[in-house]
């Protein structure tokens, strides 16, 4: 498992408050290739579906991100659902954080 540095502690705190403030399932963050954070959660509205990765993605994106050096995702499930979307963004070599809701690292992964 990789080591946790201060920026993705910070990331992990932006996932969990993503995460609390609306009861989501789960919460995630993202940093940039400029170190610039992203953080959303899960969103299940009639007409979409977007797991806390792609939200968190999607607002890298929207404000010109053109890399990924980190991901986050804190909750109570066992897989990571949106990472392609960090792929797509981040390609080879992005580190991801699967945490538990109460921020302590279950694994960690380079992809």
């Amino acid at each position: 498992m990789s080591e946790v540095s201060a920026e993705d502690h910070k990331l992990i705190t932006l996932a969990r408050g993503a995460r609390g403030r609306i009861g989501a399932p789960a919460g995630a963050a993202v940093r940039d290739e400029t170190g610039r954070t992203y953080a959303s959660a899960s969103v299940h509205l009639e007409s979409v579906h977007l797991t806390a990765i792609q939200a968190a993605v999607i607002q890298a994106v929207a404000a010109g991100a053109l890399g990924l050096e980190a991901v986050v995702q804190v909750g109570d499930e066992d897989e990571l659902p949106g990472i392609a979307a960090a792929t797509d963004l981040g390609g080879p070599g992005v580190l991801v954080f699967l945490c538990n809701s109460d921020g302590s690292v279950r694994t960690s992964v380079t992809t």
